[in-house]
């Protein structure tokens, strides 16, 4: 039995000596035995932006945002789908918009005091600010970010695949910029200066 414990004993010296072997090489080189892992898929992410000109029609953008709001809600895409839109105002719609203000003022002046309770006049259109947004005349691009990591390259083609063929996007006229293209930094500065 003594035998037994003089190994164990041995054995006991033998791990605190390599602690404190590892310890005196930790403060030696200064540098933890462990290194925290860092959020290695995030860190090079090959973003691919695609771009959808649809003229003036805002109405076909604003179903183009949905449907992509759709898919991110549906595919739980998060941040790797974002969508942001371009509006280039035309100077003859400015000018437009000046007179439609003056012209809503004197229309409020003209308004009876007392307002009829219940009852609608046919005088009121019911879409009047659907018919604004047609008549602005601006032209809507809808920018489209594809931000997925390495390790998902298979779904980012698919995606790039999908995005043009579905219906919104498929009657306009797109343009797909690759991470590796020459463009691509300008195209990426415009993306963040839109809000």
């Amino acid at each position: 039995m003594v035998e037994r414990r003089s190994i164990a004993a041995e054995i006991e010296t033998e791990k605190y000596c390599c602690l404190g072997k590892y310890e005196l090489a930790g403060q030696i080189s200064g540098q933890p035995l462990t290194w925290p892992l860092a959020a290695r898929y995030k860190g090079l992410m090959a973003q691919t932006l695609m771009i959808f000109d649809f003229g003036t029609n805002e109405e076909a953008a604003q179903q183009a945002r949905h449907k992509i709001e759709g898919w991110k809600q549906g595919f739980r895409l998060g941040d790797k789908m974002v969508v942001k839109f371009e509006r280039e105002e035309s100077p003859e719609s400015s000018g437009a918009e000046d007179g439609e203000e003056v012209s809503e003022a004197a229309a409020a002046d003209k308004k009876p005091a007392k307002a009829h309770k219940g009852k609608k006049t046919a005088k009121e259109p019911k879409h009047a600010k659907k018919t604004e947004d047609k008549e602005s005349g601006g032209r809507v691009r809808v920018l489209v970010r594809l931000g997925f990591s390495d390790h998902e390259k298979l779904s980012q083609q698919r995606w790039l695949d999908r995005i043009p063929t579905e219906e919104p996007f498929k009657s306009v006229k797109g343009e797909t910029i690759r991470h590796s293209d020459p463009e691509f930094e300008k195209s990426a500065e415009l993306f963040e200066s839109l809000d």
